[in-house]
C-alpha cells in the first residue's frame, strides 16, 4: 500500500508539473462582423469563440489556481483591422472591485486586466495592454529588464461593471503591434488579471517565479490567417500659444508643426518630428550641485521617450544631450563679460526608425539635427558688443542592431555619433554586448566591450569591458562580474558617464521566499560586495559591502533595510576637479529604511530615514523622506512629499589658489517638499497640480589645502567667500482632454523661479519670501495635438 501511494504521489507530482510546464494554446476566431467596443460583447461571433480560463496565481501565493467565485474568461476575434479580446471578471464582491481614475499610463489603486502579446513569439519583447476596473488605459513595450510606459499606441477599451464583478472589450489594430508577414500567423500571448484589493495577480498561462524570466513563459495564440494588414501611416499636427510675463516683460508666441508615424514595413516605423514644441513638458528639478559631475535630468519630451528601448542598449545615448546646454564657453578678455549665454540649444528636427525582423533582428536608427548657437559679449571699457559660436550645427546619430536567439538571448551592436560643424570636437563611440542565457533561464552570462574615439584639438581614444555571470532563477540566486574602465574612456557627447580609470569586482548572492509564509508574502535578502581600484595609483576607490532587504507583510506593507559597510580607507579621484589629484574619503556606514503602507487604504505613508557615520570626528549625515497621500475618492487625492537632508562637517572642492586645490569643510541642509493633486473628471479628462520648493545652503566655516598625497592640511590664508544659498520654485496646473483617440487639448498654468545668493539665510520663511521677491515668470500656454489615421481618412474618400 505504501509503495503505491508512494508511485501515486510522484505520479501527480509529474503530472501537475508537466500541466504547468506546457503552454497554454488559444484560437482566435475571424470574424466579418462589426464589433461595437462597448463592455458588453453582445456581436453573436462572440458566443463561438474560445475560452481562455483557468488563470493561475502569479503572486504572491505562486502557482496557486484562481478561485472558482474569481473565475476569468477571455476570448479574442480578429479581422484585417484588428485584433478584439473580450474579457470576462467573475468577483463575488463586485461592489469592493477597486476603480480609482487616473492619468493614462497611471495605474493607480484599481483592479487591472491585461494582455502580453509577442508577434513573433521569440520570447524577448512584449507589446502588453492594461485597462483599469475605472476604464483607464496603460501600453508599453516589455523585456526582460524594462518595461517601457513612455510608449503609447492608438487602441480602443471599454469597461462595463456587472452584477458578477466587471467586463473588459478592447480593440487593438495591428498598426500597435509588430509581427511577421507569415501567412499562419504564432504569437505569444498571455492574460493578467490584478485583484487590487487583494494585492493578488493571475495570468492565463502560468508563469513561474523561481525561473528568471517572463515573457518567455507565454502561452500561444493561434488562428490568424490570412490578414491584409492596412498601411501603418499617422499625422499628429499641432498647435500651441503661449503667453509669458515675468520682470523683463511679456511675450507672446505662436506655434504649429507636425510628427509623423509611418509602417515602412509590419516590423519597421519611421517617427519624425517636423518644428518640434516641448513647451509644456514636466520642469526639470533644479539643485544646488556641489558635486564634481553635471546634474543628470530625467527625459519629459515625447519624442525621446516614446518607443526608444533600441536605443537604450548598451547605456550610450542620454537623450538630453540633444538640445542641451552648449558643448563650450567663449574665450573672454579681462575687459569682456558674457551678456547672454543660451541655456539650451534649439532642435531643427529628428526622425528614428525601429523595429525587428521576423528571425530577430532589431534595427534602431535615430537621426537630430541642432541649431548653430552665440554667446553675446560686452566690451566693458567701450562697450562694443560682439558673438561667438558656442554650439555649430551639429548632427547627433544612433544606430543599432540587435539580433535576438533562442528566445532569451542577443548580441548587440551599438554605434553614437556626435559631429559638429568646423573645428568643433567631434565623437564616435562602438559598443559590442551580449546577453546569453540557459534554455531553462536558469544562468546567464553577459558582458560588453565599448571603444570610444574623440576628435579635438588633442585627439584620443578609450575604452570599457565587463563580463558578468548570474544563476536567475530559484530561491538561492548568486552572481559576480568584472570591469575595466580605461583612463580616456569618454561617451559624454551623445551619452553620460562620471567614472573612468579604474577596474571593478563585484559579487552578490540573494535568497527569496516564492510563496507567502505565517509572516511575509514576500521576501528577499541579497549580500553583495563591491571594489573598484584606480588604474593609475592602485589606490582604493570604492571598496563595500552591503545587506539589502525587502519584504511585504501579510497586511501588504513594504519594508525595505539596506546597510553598506566601507570599512576601508577610500580616494575619491573626481572631487578635486585637477587631473591625477584625489582626495581622501574615511571609513563609512550607511543606514537606509522604508516603510511604505499598503496603498489599497484610502490614506498611505512613505516613510524613509537614512544616515550616514564616517570615521571622522563630527562628520555625518542624516535624511528623513516623508510622503503622505490621501485618496478622498476614486476621481480626487492629495500627495505631499517632504525630504529633509542634514550633513555635518562635509568636505568638498571649492576653488584653487596659490597652494593649489582647495577643500572647505562646510554644514549643509537640502529641504525639498512636493505637492501633487489630481482630480479626474472621467478617465479621459484630469486636472492635475505639481508644485515643488527646494532650498538649500551650504556653509564653509574651515578650509584646507589638498596635499599630494591625498590628505587636506589646514589652509589659513584663504578667505574668498564660498558659501551658496540656494532657492527653486515650480508650479504647474494644468488640464488634459483626450478628447479622441490619440487626440488632445492641454491647458497649462505654469510659475517658476530660481534664486541664487552667497550669503547663508538658514530662517526658512526669509527664503520662501525672496523666492517670490526674485524674477518669477509666468506661462500660461494652450495646446492642441491630432491623430489622424491615414486610413480612416482614405475610407471617408
Amino acid at each position: 500500500m505504501s509503495k503505491l501511494y508512494f508511485f501515486t504521489v510522484i505520479l501527480l507530482l509529474f503530472f501537475s508539473f508537466e500541466i504547468y510546464s506546457q503552454k497554454k494554446t488559444l484560437q482566435a476566431k475571424s470574424t466579418s462582423e462589426n464589433i461595437t467596443i462597448d463592455g458588453k460583447m453582445n456581436e453573436r461571433i462572440w458566443e463561438s469563440a474560445a475560452i481562455a480560463s483557468d488563470f493561475i496565481m502569479f503572486e504572491p501565493d505562486n502557482g496557486k489556481p484562481i478561485s472558482t467565485d474569481k473565475k476569468t474568461e477571455v476570448k479574442v476575434l480578429y479581422d484585417n483591422d484588428a485584433i478584439y479580446i473580450s474579457a470576462l471578471l467573475y468577483d463575488n464582491e463586485p461592489d469592493k472591485i477597486q476603480r480609482e481614475v487616473t492619468n493614462r499610463d497611471v495605474f493607480g489603486v484599481s483592479d487591472h486586466f491585461s494582455v502580453y502579446i509577442n508577434g513573433f513569439n521569440d520570447g524577448q519583447q512584449d507589446f502588453r495592454f492594461f485597462v483599469s476596473a475605472a476604464g483607464v488605459q496603460m501600453d508599453c513595450l516589455a523585456t526582460e529588464d524594462y518595461e517601457d510606459f513612455t510608449w503609447d499606441a492608438i487602441w480602443d477599451s471599454e469597461v462595463t461593471i456587472t452584477e458578477f464583478g466587471w467586463a473588459i472589450e478592447m480593440k487593438i489594430p495591428y498598426a500597435a503591434l509588430r509581427f511577421s508577414k507569415a501567412d499562419k500567423q504564432i504569437w505569444g500571448l498571455n492574460f493578467m488579471r490584478e485583484i487590487k484589493r487583494d494585492v493578488q495577480k493571475y495570468t492565463w498561462n502560468r508563469i513561474d517565479t523561481k525561473i528568471g524570466a517572463i515573457i518567455p513563459q507565454a502561452g500561444i495564440l493561434e488562428g490568424i490567417e490570412s490578414i491584409q494588414t492596412p498601411t501603418r501611416l499617422f499625422l499628429i499636427p499641432y498647435t500651441s500659444a503661449y503667453y509669458q510675463e515675468s520682470d523683463i516683460g511679456s511675450d507672446r508666441t505662436f506655434k504649429a508643426g507636425l510628427d509623423l508615424k509611418y509602417g515602412i514595413n509590419d516590423s519597421f516605423t519611421l517617427d519624425a518630428i517636423l518644428v518640434p514644441d516641448f513647451g509644456q513638458t514636466k520642469f526639470d528639478n533644479a539643485i544646488l550641485n556641489l558635486l564634481p559631475f553635471e546634474q543628470r535630468f530625467e527625459e519629459n519630451r515625447p519624442f525621446f521617450t516614446e518607443g526608444t528601448d533600441l536605443f537604450s542598449k548598451g547605456s550610450l545615448f542620454y537623450s538630453r544631450r540633444i538640445g542641451g546646454a552648449p558643448s563650450t564657453e567663449p574665450t573672454i578678455t579681462e575687459q569682456e563679460e558674457i551678456t547672454n549665454y543660451p541655456s539650451t540649444v534649439n532642435l531643427i528636427n529628428a526622425i528614428k526608425i525601429s523595429g525587428r525582423t521576423e528571425k530577430g533582428l532589431g534595427i534602431g536608427f535615430l537621426n537630430a539635427v541642432t541649431e548653430k548657437t552665440k554667446a553675446t559679449i560686452m566690451n566693458t571699457t567701450n562697450g562694443q558688443v560682439r558673438k561667438e559660436v558656442i554650439e555649430p550645427l551639429t548632427n547627433y546619430n544612433m544606430f543599432v542592431l540587435d539580433q535576438r536567439f533562442n528566445q532569451n538571448s542577443s548580441i548587440t551592436f551599438v554605434n553614437a555619433n556626435t559631429t559638429r560643424n568646423g573645428e568643433f570636437r567631434d565623437a564616435n563611440v562602438s559598443a559590442l554586448l551580449f546577453d546569453l542565457n540557459t534554455k531553462a533561464n536558469t544562468y546567464n552570462l553577459y558582458g560588453d566591450f565599448k571603444y570610444n574615439t574623440i576628435n579635438t584639438i588633442q585627439d584620443y581614444d578609450g575604452f570599457k569591458t565587463e563580463i558578468g555571470f548570474e544563476k536567475t532563477s530559484g530561491k538561492y540566486r548568486f552572481g559576480f562580474s568584472g570591469k575595466y574602465v580605461s583612463e580616456n574612456y569618454d561617451v559624454n557627447d551623445l551619452g553620460i558617464n562620471f567614472y573612468s580609470n579604474y577596474h571593478n569586482g563585484y559579487a552578490h548572492g540573494s535568497y527569496r521566499i516564492v510563496n507567502p509564509t505565517k509572516v511575509f508574502n514576500t521576501f528577499r535578502i541579497n549580500e553583495y560586495i563591491n571594489f573598484e581600484v584606480d588604474n593609475t595609483s592602485k589606490k582604493l576607490q570604492t571598496g563595500a559591502f552591503g545587506t539589502e532587504i525587502k519584504a511585504r507583510t501579510l497586511d501588504n506593507d513594504t519594508v525595505e533595510l539596506l546597510l553598506e559597510f566601507s570599512p576601508f580607507e577610500t580616494f575619491d579621484f573626481y572631487e578635486p576637479r585637477e587631473y591625477g589629484k584625489y582626495v581622501f574619503v574615511p571609513e563609512k556606514i550607511i543606514t537606509i529604511f522604508n516603510f511604505t503602507s499598503n496603498d489599497n487604504n484610502p490614506f498611505t505613508i512613505i516613510v524613509q530615514p537614512a544616515f550616514t557615520r564616517y570615521n571622522e570626528k563630527g562628520r555625518n549625515s542624516y535624511g528623513f523622506y516623508l510622503g503622505p497621500k490621501y485618496r478622498f475618492n476614486d476621481k480626487f487625492s492629495l500627495a505631499y512629499a517632504a525630504e529633509y537632508t542634514k550633513m555635518n562637517n562635509d568636505r568638498g572642492w571649492v576653488d584653487f589658489d596659490n597652494s593649489g586645490v582647495v577643500f572647505a569643510e562646510r554644514n549643509r541642509e537640502i529641504l525639498q517638499n512636493d505637492l501633487i493633486g489630481k482630480y479626474s473628471l472621467n478617465n479621459k479628462m484630469t486636472i492635475n497640480l505639481t508644485a515643488r520648493y527646494y532650498w538649500s545652503y551650504s556653509k564653509n566655516h574651515d578650509f584646507f589645502t589638498l596635499q599630494n598625497s591625498g590628505y587636506l592640511t589646514p589652509n589659513t590664508s584663504y578667505t574668498l567667500n564660498k558659501d551658496r544659498n540656494f532657492n527653486s520654485w515650480n508650479f504647474d496646473l494644468s488640464y488634459s482632454w483626450w478628447f479622441a483617440p490619440g487626440s488632445e487639448i492641454s491647458i497649462l498654468y505654469r510659475s517658476y523661479g530660481l534664486e541664487r545668493a552667497s550669503v547663508v539665510e538658514k530662517d526658512l520663511s526669509k527664503n520662501i519670501k525672496n523666492i517670490f521677491n526674485s524674477d518669477l515668470t509666468n506661462v500660461f500656454s494652450i495646446s492642441i495635438r491630432y491623430f489622424i489615421d491615414y486610413n480612416s481618412v482614405k475610407n471617408k474618400f
